[in-house]
């Protein structure tokens, strides 16, 4: 970071979980921080120290610890807003950007402000590594909680990224609040995807509790997720290799020896690994 006294704001992933998950920059810029915004259980994460203010909020007032984030950043203090996971996977990262956005109509200087984003592990990634390689090819996040979109809206990407043959990571399945909605994802899915296709649950993932299950969507069932859980859905092609699951990489009808004839050493050397 700077050397001189301004302000600025880090937005920060502190991973799925477990501490060793946390990249070293983001243990670094909490080291030089005056302040830590965030939601209660992601800011009690953060050890306290001498010099340190911890600003631990409620859920569902993401625009609001932003815009304090700001606010602080522009009376020159040092601030990380942290989230779980990645920050700019479903988390605080748009929101800093939303509070600017507004903001800065009424304080143009913000527009100057030094703000960082530093990317995290999101559980999404964690997830997919203790199952194996479920998301080996082209796949699509979806968050399913509709506080922010219509019930409608999620059923009708269900429907479509399913019929393209996507796999998908769900955040946010299923909670107390909305606890049949996920049992009508599964019909939208397995309408779409096909009765064999594997789903995998990932829970706590890697923290010590975590619990790792994979079934055909025919034995699916709501209760095998909650807020706590990952959900993953393959493609039709994706399939089990001893006690892993795995996306292979081409589609059908594309393997690994099986290139067009125009295919280059030149655009070889520049594929995906």
């Amino acid at each position: 970071m700077s050397d001189t006294p301004t302000g600025w704001v880090v937005i920060a992933g502190l991973g799925p979980g477990a501490e060793s998950m946390v990249i070293p920059e983001v243990q670094d810029v909490l080291a030089e921080a005056t302040d830590v915004v965030g939601y209660i259980p992601y800011v009690k994460r953060i050890p306290p120290r001498a010099g340190l203010t911890l600003h631990a909020s409620d859920n569902r007032v993401e625009v609001d610890r932003a815009t304090q984030a700001l606010e602080m950043a522009a009376a020159g203090q040092r601030v990380v807003v942290v989230s779980s996971g990645d920050p700019g996977v479903f988390a605080m990262a748009s929101a800093v950007f939303e509070a600017l956005e507004e903001g800065a109509k009424t304080q143009p200087a913000w527009l100057n402000l030094e703000i960082r984003v530093l990317p995290g592990i999101t559980a999404m990634l964690a997830a997919a590594a203790a199952i194996g390689a479920p998301l080996g090819h082209d796949f699509a996040a979806i968050n399913l909680s509709d506080n922010l979109k219509p019930w409608e809206l999620i059923e009708r990407r269900l429907q479509l990224v399913g019929e393209a043959g996507l796999a998908m990571a769900f955040y946010n399945p299923r909670s107390k609040s909305r606890p049949h909605q996920f049992e009508r994802a599964l019909e939208v899915l397995r309408a779409a995807c096909g009765d064999d296709t594997l789903i995998s649950f990932a829970r706590d993932v890697t923290k010590p509790g975590q619990e790792i299950l994979t079934v055909p969507l025919r034995d699916a069932r709501p209760e095998m997720a909650d807020m706590r859980t990952v959900v993953i859905v393959g493609n039709r092609d994706t399939r089990r290799v001893g006690s892993y699951v795995y996306t292979p990489r081409f589609a059908p009808g594309h393997q690994p020896g099986h290139q067009p004839a125009h295919h280059t050493a030149a655009n070889t050397a520049t594929k995906d690994a």
